[in-house]
């Protein structure tokens, strides 16, 4: 197999970071392969020398036979290599299709005007090709996550690309959106595409991946065979250590109820109820589209509802904006850290005080001593890695930048704290430490809220679990009783008939 990609020796230096050390790096035509490592490994700052984004300070790049230098984005598609990135980057006010064509638009009457029939006949057929169904319509503001990484991969195919690099495509893919992307992914390598896929889910390799390279602190460990890497192997590459646990053992004592939201209604929820006690872990667990952000967005007043009632620690109370929520002691991790959560152009001090500022000033002059040591400790227990804490949230890796928006609510020491897709993007170690302290501020007698797409974790971290479909609640079980079977059957809303089919099996 002949080599499309090398790239070697390649370094990076940012204020205060070395964020790559003689990096070596190489991609076969026609192939998958998983470039990995921890949180601030370097793989997307990798990347984005390779597409222009940045410029490496010292190395080479070889591609298709032929040294290559580049100077931006557009140089790198217009040779053949496209990403998609984790963080997405389209224009919400602009609809799908203009989203896909953009910068490549159709046009007519002599390059005059954009051509917007062809524009939404050549959309259509590149959705049927990859077998995704959007509407062509739509604006992309509106649409679901897992619909906006749909709008970024077709954007990417729209070139004749020849490598293509999916930085976490499937993080917000339900499981029959995850193996459309695999079969996408598949078709592509088989007409000589090569395929750059960067993944925390290490379990999704073996349906794609051909070859494995590991990033650690900036330098190479090594690349292999997938076929001849195993689990445990790859995890001890990343981290520098072997893992034993996955989740780590759960000591809270459950106490009262805390948070009770009642009968809530709204043009996306039908009349859903919870209630989460003192040291308890509530996993929301649900397809994409199934209203859990919604409802969590409603309850802290992010999202206006049209009826419901919410009662903390047995009083009712008003909520109708998010300041009332952080008044009450209702904290939201939000599942888009960059739309929803960061200040991106602020530090990492400013980001994790700033829900919590009262605490630590007086007569409107602020401690700013207190401050730093509040800061200081949580990038410790959090293993943010920064070079300091002014460092501005927008150039710290995807994992660190949730880091901190977990450490903003630890900062503010909340009585209710509503974790949305908390580990999304983080890597194995990181994914663990993010375990411990949920574990730990359940202890400490806080009522978690925690909804993720991934069932392991739902299953490994929840005390009680409830589900939602399309807006409404199917099932609410006990963590001994659940499982995945259990709960794919909740969350497409066929518990009922599972139930039955079960029971009459019985007899």
């Amino acid at each position: 197999m002949s080599v499309l990609l090398k790239m070697e020796k390649i370094n990076k230096l940012f204020p205060g970071v070395r964020a790559l050390t003689d990096v070596d790096f190489e991609v076969n035509k026609g192939e998958v392969h998983a470039l990995i490592g921890e949180n601030g490994a370097g793989k997307s700052t990798l990347m984005k020398c390779l597409t222009g984004v940045y410029k490496a300070d010292s190395g080479t790049i070889t591609f298709d036979g032929q040294p290559w230098e580049v100077s931006n984005p557009k140089e790198a598609t217009d040779k053949g290599i496209s990403i998609v990135h984790q963080e997405f980057n389209l224009m919400p006010a602009l609809s799908v299709r203009e989203n896909i064509f953009i910068s490549h638009e159709p046009r007519k009457c002599g390059g005059l005007l954009i051509d917007d029939k062809k524009m939404r006949e050549e959309c259509l057929k590149l959705m049927e090709r990859v077998e995704f169904n959007l509407d062509t319509e739509a604006e992309v503001g509106y649409l679901s996550t897992a619909h906006c990484q749909m709008v970024e991969i077709l954007r990417a195919l729209l070139t004749d690309v020849k490598l293509l690099v999916l930085d976490e495509p499937t993080s917000s893919l339900t499981a029959d959106e995850t193996e459309l992307l695999f079969k996408t992914i598949r078709t592509l390598r088989d007409r000589g595409v090569s395929i750059v896929y960067i993944s925390h889910r290490l379990d999704e390799f073996e349906h794609i991946v051909d070859r494995v390279t590991v990033l650690r602190d900036g330098h190479t460990v090594g690349t292999n065979d997938y076929k001849k890497l195993g689990l445990n192997d790859m995890i001890k590459m990343m981290v520098g250590r072997e893992i034993t646990e996955q989740y780590p053992e759960r000591h809270a004592k459950i106490g009262e109820v805390v948070l009770e939201a009642k009968n809530y209604v709204s043009s996306k929820l039908h009349d859903v109820s919870l209630s989460v006690r003192s040291g308890e872990v509530l996993g929301m667990s649900g397809l994409v589209g199934a209203g859990r952000t919604e409802f969590a967005r409603a309850i802290f007043g992010a999202d206006p509802i049209n009826s419901g009632e919410l009662y903390l620690r047995g009083q009712k109370v008003n909520v109708k904006a998010p300041a009332d929520a952080v008044k009450l002691g209702i904290a939201y991790l939000s599942e888009d850290r960059k739309r929803d959560g960061l200040m991106l152009n602020q530090g990492v001090d400013f980001n994790t005080y700033i829900a919590n500022l009262q605490a630590y000033s007086k007569f409107g002059i602020v401690n700013d001593k207190a401050i730093h040591d509040t800061v200081a400790d949580y990038v410790d227990k959090l293993s943010v890695k920064t070079p300091n804490y002014q460092q501005w949230t927008q150039f710290l890796s995807g994992g660190n930048q949730q880091k901190v928006l977990v450490a903003r609510w630890l900062c503010k020491k909340s009585d209710v704290i509503i974790f949305d897709e908390p580990t999304r993007g983080i890597d194995v170690g990181s994914k663990y430490e993010i375990y411990k302290l949920i574990n730990e501020l359940a202890e400490q007698g806080v009522a978690i809220i925690m909804i993720s797409s991934e069932m392991p974790e739902v299953l490994g971290m929840s005390d009680r679990i409830m589900v939602m479909y399309e807006g409404r609640v199917t099932g609410e079980i006990g963590i001994e009783e659940a499982n995945q079977e259990v709960l794919m059957h909740m969350a497409s809303n066929t518990y009922e008939r599972y139930k039955k089919e079960l029971e009459q099996e019985e007899k």
